[in-house]
Formats: structure tokens, C-alpha cells, sequence
């Protein structure tokens, strides 16, 4: 699969409103396996912050196995799947692999990811000091693996399991 390079770029403030466009959509046709609120994730999802300009959406869903018959809807809307992950969602890119400005992600609601999502993004949105801090790694790391999206995100990996480690409670107890 041919793959979007990695870019940071400054914060746009029309990424909230790309985000509630998409959820309108995604709430209409994505419904009947919807069992709660549509998120917007990532970095785009916090003010200010600098980002690959992909807004990252993630909606709740009872199972993973109930799900998979909202692939075929998804792509009906003009999303790509893809099986990425599939122990722990349905990951869908839009329009191509090679141009994205959605990312979409069909996660159990109250998963552990699902909770690690949302309080990352919380803590960063509360933070400026440490939102600051992921922007600075987000680019040093694009530079180093501009064409491995993969290698990007394991070297984002430990940076975030500290800071929700430091601020939060969430995962086995």
C-alpha cells in the first residue's frame, strides 16, 4: 500500500470544523452500531497543538464482532479500510492511503483504548507545557520517519504511556 509521508504542521483551527462535519455524516450512517458519543481524537483534536493534518475520529461501538458489517458503510462514505489492529478496532483512512484527512477508528466503548484516547487528548488540552513537549517529539520523530508511519507511532508510544501513567488510573488494577 502506497502511504501518505508524514508531515507536522501548524495548528488549523478548521479542524474542529472538519470534525463536526464528519461526525454529522458518520452519525447518520454509522447509527445502528453507534452506542455512544462520536470523538474527535489526536492532536488535531487540541487547540493550538501542531499535527499531521488527518483529523482522527473515533466512535464507539459495542464489539468489534458486531461492527464489521459497518465496514461496508463506511466505505460506501468514502472511507478506505484496512486491517490494522483488528484485536482493538476497525481502522479506516480517507479518501486514500496516499492523501488522508480523516483517520477513523470503530472502538469499544469504555475499551482500554478507548479510555487511554480520550484522557491523552484530555491531559493535552489541559496541558500547554506537555502539549508543547508531544508537538516537539510529534516533529523531531516526522523527521526521522517521514516514510514509516509505523516506526512514527512506536516512537510516540512511550512518551504517551508515561504521561497517562503519571496522570491517570486507567488499565488493569
Amino acid at each position: 500500500m502506497l502511504d501518505a509521508e508524514i508531515e507536522i504542521v501548524p495548528y488549523n483551527s478548521g479542524w474542529t470544523t472538519a470534525f463536526l462535519e464528519e461526525r454529522k455524516l458518520l452519525r447518520a450512517v454509522l447509527e445502528p452500531w453507534l452506542i455512544g458519543e462520536i470523538e474527535h481524537v489526536g492532536s488535531t483534536a487540541v487547540a493550538g497543538m501542531s499535527a499531521k493534518p488527518t483529523i482522527d475520529i473515533m466512535a464507539p461501538v459495542e464489539s468489534l464482532g458486531r461492527s464489521r458489517a459497518a465496514t461496508a458503510v463506511a466505505v460506501e462514505a468514502g472511507y478506505v479500510h484496512y486491517p490494522y489492529k483488528l484485536e482493538q478496532m476497525l481502522w479506516f483512512c480517507k479518501p486514500s492511503p496516499e492523501r488522508r484527512t480523516h483517520h477513523l477508528y470503530l472502538v469499544p466503548y469504555n475499551s482500554l483504548l478507548w479510555l487511554e484516547r480520550l484522557a491523552f487528548r484530555d491531559i493535552l488540552r489541559q496541558d500547554k507545557i506537555l502539549s508543547s513537549a508531544y508537538a516537539n517529539l510529534k516533529v523531531e520523530l516526522a523527521s526521522r520517519f517521514r516514510s514509516d508511519r509505523e516506526a512514527y507511532s512506536q516512537a510516540k508510544a512511550p512518551f504517551i504511556q508515561a504521561v497517562l501513567a503519571s496522570r491517570c488510573s486507567i488499565g488493569p488494577a
